[in-house]
C-alpha cells in the first residue's frame, strides 16, 4: 500500500459490511450491511444502547476484526483481503485507538508508554522520546512525564492514552468511549482535550461514546440500532448541537 495520500480519497469507507456471530447453531447479524465514510480533518459520533455493535464495527474499522461480509477501503485502496502483515502494519502507522480504559503499561513512566509505539515502529530513542514530550505537553501533561499510570488521576491516564494513540502520526483515530469510565467534569476535559488535537492535526475520528452532548460536538453523528447505521442529522439533533455552542 502506498504511503502517499490518494487526492480526494476517503481517509476510512466502510461498505456494506456485515458481521455475524454463531450462537450453537444459530448466527446473529450484529452489523447489517453498515455504510460509513470518513474524510480527512472529519470527526465522527457513534452512538448506541451498549451491545448495538459500536465496539464491532469501531474493531471492523481498526482491522482487529474481519467483516463477515463487505469491503474496507483504507485511503482509497481495497484491504479487504490484505494479508495479515499489511494489516498489522496499517494498525501501526495509520490508525490510532483510544479506548475506555487506558491500558497503560504500569511498570512505565508516561513518556515511556507513550514512546512505546514509536519504539515498536523503528524510531530511535531520541526521536520517540522527543515526540512523547510534544505530545505529552499539547495534553497539559508537561509536569508529569515521569510519572507511571498510579501516580496519575483517571483523566491524566487517559490523557497519556491519547497521546499513545498519536505517537506514529496516524491519519485515522479510532475511539471507543475514551471519556465512559471518567466522571462528568473529567471526561469533559478529557473529550476537549481530545478534540481540540485531533482538529489541531487534521486526524479523521470516528468516536463512540454514550454522551450525546459530546456527540453533538463532531461533524457528523451515526446511531447503531439493530444493525443498522443511521444518520442523525435529524432537525431535533440539530437543534441540540446548536443549543450546545
Amino acid at each position: 500500500m502506498s504511503n502517499n495520500l490518494i487526492n480526494n480519497s476517503p481517509v476510512l469507507q466502510l461498505s456494506g459490511i456485515v458481521k455475524n456471530y454463531k450462537q450453537g447453531k444459530q448466527s446473529l447479524e450484529v452489523l447489517s450491511g453498515v455504510d460509513l465514510t470518513i474524510q480527512q480533518r472529519e470527526v465522527v459520533a457513534l452512538v448506541g444502547q451498549s451491545g448495538s455493535g459500536k465496539s464491532t464495527l469501531l474493531q471492523i474499522a481498526g482491522l482487529l476484526d474481519k467483516p463477515s461480509a463487505g469491503r474496507i477501503f483504507i485511503n482509497g485502496e481495497n484491504i479487504s483481503k490484505a494479508s495479515d502483515d499489511l494489516r498489522t502494519t496499517l494498525r501501526r502507522d495509520y490508525i490510532g485507538f483510544v479506548y475506555q480504559y487506558h491500558n497503560l503499561l504500569g511498570d512505565f513512566s508516561a513518556l515511556e508508554n507513550v514512546m512505546m509505539p514509536m519504539l515498536i515502529a523503528g524510531k530511535s530513542p531520541k526521536e520517540a522520546s522527543d515526540r512523547a514530550a510534544f505530545l505529552l505537553d499539547k495534553l497539559k501533561l508537561s509536569h508529569r512525564l515521569k510519572h507511571r499510570p498510579a501516580e496519575l488521576s483517571g483523566g491524566e491516564q487517559q490523557r497519556v492514552a491519547i497521546a499513545r494513540a498519536l505517537a506514529n502520526s496516524p491519519k485515522l483515530l479510532l475511539a471507543d468511549e475514551p471519556t465512559g469510565n471518567l466522571d462528568p467534569n473529567t471526561a469533559e476535559d478529557v473529550f476537549s482535550a481530545l478534540l481540540a488535537v485531533i482538529r489541531e492535526t487534521g486526524l479523521a475520528a470516528l468516536i463512540a461514546t454514550h454522551n450525546m452532548e459530546l456527540a453533538a460536538r463532531m461533524n457528523k453523528q451515526f446511531k447503531l440500532k439493530d444493525g443498522i447505521l443511521e444518520n442523525l442529522n435529524e432537525p431535533i439533533f440539530t437543534k441540540v448541537r446548536k443549543n450546545f455552542y
